[in-house]
């Protein structure tokens, strides 16, 4: 597929995706969005997307970062054994000790958390989140490492710190013990971290030329959630994308009701222009709300309306 205008493939956009058949039923779907340490090879890409067994809502593959989330939906019971036909296609496929993407990984299926997009499924979500666990462990000889909600709050930023050689020090060295699969790391898969979660927006910043990669990670540092800014649920670092030549801030929103992309963008304007957003995957619909029109914000997609395409009958996110 030919590179967008920007020399970035955004998106996987020839992706095939399932049918938009309607779906009769009242049960309440289930989100999963692996993130897969691949975003170069596009065919790779496709074919990862196909093996993934589910309603494929999303793909967004980054060549800097060398990453691809995909945004898959299922009812529950069905969207762990669709999340292992594609594990098996990323680990035939990918090879953690050949990444050299700016993306903190530990795994060719670096995170593969389970979505719940109302309070009353989160008990779904969790039984979901743990059958798949056990099933990447058991079946692929993945190391599954468990985060938040069912790992006592343990985050994904403790478990890639060092890397995959860090890792696999710990382990060596018994300070950590997965909680599901074999003891070692995958020999070309690394590790997995499962979790199971509320919605999140995964946000980019870009920052105007002249910043530096020192700019990005400062600002990063300032804006998340501890630092001197100090944004509520806001994980952030800062990147500095050679095939651009731009410094971005990278950012995850972990409670999108507490801190909106809105004032991520206007804390940033502190400390340096803004010339550029985008969008990671999907978003509630209410995250986007109040947005600044002059910022461009690429990928603008949400859930509720990926999920209405879908044939999915009234989601609804609380």
């Amino acid at each position: 597929m030919p590179a967008a205008p920007d020399g970035r493939d955004r998106r996987a956009r020839n992706i095939r995706r399932p049918s938009a058949t309607s779906i009769r039923s009242s049960v309440s779907p289930l989100l999963s969005i692996p993130n897969v340490s691949e975003g170069r090879d596009l065919v790779a890409v496709a074919a990862i997307a196909h093996a993934f067994d589910a309603r494929l809502l999303d793909v967004h593959a980054d060549p800097d970062h060398h990453r691809s989330v995909f945004t898959l939906a299922g009812e529950p019971g069905r969207l762990a054994p669709a999340l292992l036909a594609g594990a098996r296609e990323v680990l035939a496929r990918v090879d953690l000790g050949r990444h050299d993407g700016l993306h903190p990984r530990v795994g060719a299926i670096d995170v593969a958390p389970i979505v719940y997009l109302r309070d009353a499924d989160r008990g779904a979500a969790c039984a979901e989140a743990l059958v798949l666990a056990d099933r990447l462990g058991e079946e692929l000889a993945l190391p599954v490492f468990l985060y938040g909600l069912l790992a006592g709050g343990r985050t994904r930023a403790e478990l890639r710190r060092g890397g995959p050689g860090a890792l696999a020090d710990r382990l060596a060295a018994g300070a950590l013990r997965p909680d599901f699969g074999p003891t070692e790391l995958h020999r070309s898969g690394g590790a997995v971290l499962v979790a199971a979660r509320a919605p999140l927006v995964a946000f980019n910043v870009e920052l105007a030329p002249g910043a530096s990669l020192q700019d990005a990670r400062a600002i990063a540092a300032s804006i998340r959630d501890g630092g001197p800014d100090g944004l509520p649920g806001v994980r952030a670092i800062g990147l500095w994308l050679a095939r651009r030549a731009v410094a971005q801030v990278s950012t995850n929103i972990e409670d999108h009701r507490a801190t909106s992309p809105a004032t991520v963008v206007a804390t940033i304007r502190r400390h340096a222009e803004v010339t550029g957003a985008e969008l990671v995957g999907l978003a509630p619909g209410r995250a986007l709300d109040g947005f600044p029109d002059e910022v461009p914000l690429r990928n603008r997609a949400t859930v509720e309306h990926a999920l209405a395409s879908s044939g999915w009958p009234g989601p609804t996110i609380d």
